[in-house]
């Protein structure tokens, strides 16, 4: 059951460089990168999903990307680049939704993060993290499924903002070797049922594989 939580800013991390997708992994030649969120699946792109997940989780929205913001104008939401240089990993999207959060969303003392190539999120996920911080307050609560940590999924307090920055100019790039300076909170969730298959909720199209299965996933949904 989907509950929304108007304090808190829903953040959709589109910052990376999709390189798994787009053939510019290791080893390869002339490394290429895209927007695998812009990928279609069930005649909607990656994103949309993604989007139509959160939204009713959570208040204001925002989108973290770099380069050219007008390639997400169909979802008619903000869009904040990184503040730290030289991709700095996930890291970094969140200190900039903090920053965009705190001037844009001041009512909002949290920010939930989302990576864009997870379409199926848990419906009560933000409501579960906010619930497991408010337990352990100070902490940063990470969502976590099959005992694994996806540690781009989580609950950030917007008055760690500083503290982030000072860590990311120092070198810090690792997402655990930050929270957990402040209690990395995991909080599991079971794995879902869609058509004939258990599915992680978590479950993201890194590569072209996953992508076509996703697109299975999201088929065999609209049969059920």
């Amino acid at each position: 059951m989907k509950e929304r939580r108007t304090d808190i800013t829903g953040v959709l991390l589109a910052g990376g460089q999709s390189r798994r997708m787009f053939g510019g992994g290791e080893g390869a030649s002339s490394p290429v990168s895209g927007d695998k969120g812009l990928l279609d699946i069930g005649g909607k792109p990656m994103l949309g999903h993604v989007i139509a997940g959160l939204a009713p989780q959570v208040g204001r929205m925002v989108i973290n990307a770099n380069g050219d913001p007008s390639r997400f104008a169909q979802f008619v939401l903000p869009v904040v680049a990184d503040t730290i240089a030289d991709f700095a990993g996930p890291l970094a999207g969140v200190l900039a939704a903090m920053r965009w959060s705190a001037r844009e969303a001041q009512d909002a003392r949290f920010i939930a993060t989302v990576s864009t190539d997870a379409p199926f999120l848990p419906g009560d996920l933000v409501a579960r993290l906010a619930a497991t911080e408010r337990e352990q307050p100070g902490g940063i609560a990470i969502a976590q499924s099959g005992g694994a940590l996806h540690p781009v999924i989580g609950l950030w307090p917007v008055r760690l903002a500083d503290d982030l920055e000072d860590a990311l100019n120092q070198g810090v790039r690792k997402v655990l070797a930050w929270t957990d300076r402040h209690g990395t909170i995991p909080v599991e969730f079971d794995f879902v049922r869609i058509g004939v298959k258990t599915v992680d909720p978590f479950f993201n199209a890194n590569t072209p594989d996953e992508l076509a299965e996703a697109r299975r996933l999201i088929a065999a949904r609209k049969d059920t």
